[in-house]
């Protein structure tokens, strides 16, 4: 059947435009404040778009779409099955401000589900209203209600380390070698940007080449204040491979440190070199605006703009985006015997195991931006202090390791099957198998993780594992030295597909240029 305009409306849509925080209404006049252009753009012609398009959180019948102006315009977005857009249904979406800095999203409600549908992004003027401007297209996946072929890919760490946009080595080119294999969505584990991370114009390399950085100035300082927050995502924007990326594949994204700063935790004050705020609070605060306004995540007031959540794809899968960072208890040895969370907290924990044990799919992908049995030392305040869960003991659940301890024996109790964890954070690549018969913590079920990173950051490790679950080592591929740069490869992202006739699902680590490095097929039964 055809998505005509008539046919789209008769089954539903529902198009609400607003923006992150809830700072957007729906339709209305524009306010005077509205029609004032954000610092350094000047308004002339027709509105325009400086950052490309990007969709994410595409269920069966919602999706997210997000752009940016380069002045203060009206959103209106075309959805149609047809690349022509012929009988395409029109959304009228949000005024986009400087008060999110000229961005804004649309939400789609009421689409098909499992089709491929393509829209149609343009901004009008505020004051000339058949003033538009050139259209900018992409496209999407809506996820399927009946058992259908899912594929998609993970990574993590954009631009960290002082490795930012390289254009003699192609920029992001792994963007390109991840929208080459078609996934239905890209799940993003965290450290999009690095708000910690200033870059210089060129840095030397041990071979005595020059890494050389395209620099804004919002890159050349750690950032403190919102502008600096949001310099840092319009950053990556700047990336062709990035925005041609974002027109063709919804994003799932999940945050973590680097958003705001290295191994952050909430109540953190501070004392590094180049903060003059040192109140972590404040400065998560601002980045989390920041994150909201410019990634295409679906905000829900009601629900205080979590970032946990899980996004259902049919009857094969459900992915559980977990905030390891928001909740998170402050870094130290990781060895107190009465710690009951530090990484979950007990509201995310208790919807978790809620959402675990109600979920029908076959998989239960988590997405974790924390590994679970990695050792990862935070050495910023000069103590023996833990990152992570695990702090290499090898023994039982102690300080975090207690939290993920009584998550998977409650798996166990409640009969969760098909648990599969993905993470990026540790800026290599590497495949681990959880086994309960090597484990000094022994009540859970078997349970892979796998690990893919970076996108574009400087690579390390490998890091120690830790035997208090049994892991058990059955890939890895990390960098000679640590922070190899982007230039000389060790970056890599992972890609998961979901057979629907047996339901096997397949998961590939690759390089930066899509060479496929390790294959692991688990079968459901």
């Amino acid at each position: 059947m055809e998505l005509d305009r008539r046919n789209l409306l008769r089954g539903g849509l529902i198009a609400g435009g607003g923006a992150a925080l809830g700072l957007f209404g729906e339709g209305g006049a524009a306010s005077a404040s509205a029609r004032t252009s954000a610092p350094g753009l000047i308004r002339t012609g027709r509105p325009g778009f400086t950052s490309g398009v990007q969709s994410g959180d595409a269920t069966a019948h919602e999706a997210v779409i997000w752009a940016r102006a380069d002045r203060p315009a009206r959103m209106l977005v075309d959805v149609s099955r047809r690349p022509d857009f012929k009988h395409a249904a029109q959304v009228r979406g949000p005024v986009l401000t400087p008060d999110t800095d000229l961005t804004g999203k649309t939400f789609l409600r009421g689409l098909p589900a499992g089709e491929e549908l393509h829209y149609r992004v343009r901004l009008a003027d505020l004051d000339r209203h058949s003033v538009v401007s050139a259209p900018t297209t992409g496209r999407l996946r809506t996820a399927p209600r009946h058992r259908a072929d899912i594929g998609f890919v993970w990574s993590g760490d954009l631009a960290g380390q002082g490795w930012g946009i390289n254009p003699d080595i192609g920029g992001y080119r792994i963007f390109t070698s991840m929208a080459a294999l078609d996934p239905d969505f890209f799940l993003c584990s965290g450290d999009l940007v690095y708000s910690d991370g200033p870059l210089t114009e060129t840095v030397k390399l041990p071979d005595g080449s020059t890494y050389r950085n395209l620099v804004t100035a919002e890159k050349t300082k750690v950032a403190e204040t919102l502008a600096e927050y949001r310099g840092q995502f319009r950053y990556n924007l700047q990336d062709v491979n990035l925005r041609a990326f974002n027109a063709k594949v919804p994003w799932i994204y999940q945050w973590d440190d680097h958003e705001v700063l290295n191994n952050w935790y909430p109540g953190e004050v501070i004392d590094r070199p180049g903060y003059t705020e040192k109140n972590v609070d404040v400065l998560a605060a601002r980045a989390r605006r920041a994150m909201f306004e410019y990634t295409p995540i679906a905000v829900q007031a009601a629900k205080g703009g979590r970032v946990y959540r899980k996004i259902s794809y049919g009857p094969l899968l459900d992915v559980f985006v977990l905030d390891m960072r928001t909740y998170k208890s402050p870094n130290n040895a990781g060895t107190d015997p009465n710690q009951v969370d530090g990484l979950l907290g007990s509201e995310q924990l208790a919807w978790l195991k809620k959402e675990l044990r109600r979920s029908k799919a076959t998989w239960k992908v988590i997405a974790n931006d924390l590994p679970i049995g990695l050792v990862v030392p935070d050495t910023t305040e000069g103590k023996p202090n833990q990152e992570s869960s695990s702090q290499g003991d090898n023994g039982l659940p102690l300080g975090r390791e207690r939290e993920i301890a009584d998550l998977l024996s409650y798996a166990k109790k409640n009969h969760v099957k098909n648990m599969v964890w993905l993470t990026a954070d540790v800026h290599y690549t590497a495949a681990h198998y959880y086994d309960p018969s090597k484990a000094a913590f022994k009540d859970f079920d078997p349970f892979w993780e796998f690990v893919s990173g970076p996108l574009n950051a400087g690579a390390f490790g490998p890091n120690n594992l830790d035997g208090t679950f049994g892991p058990q080592l059955k890939f890895q591929q990390a960098p000679p030295h640590a922070n190899t740069s982007p230039a000389e490869g060790f970056q890599f992202f992972g890609e998961v597909a979901i057979d629907a006739h047996d339901e096997s699902l397949t998961v590939r680590l690759h390089d930066m240029d899509g060479k496929t490095l390790y294959t692991q097929s688990l079968d459901p039964r």
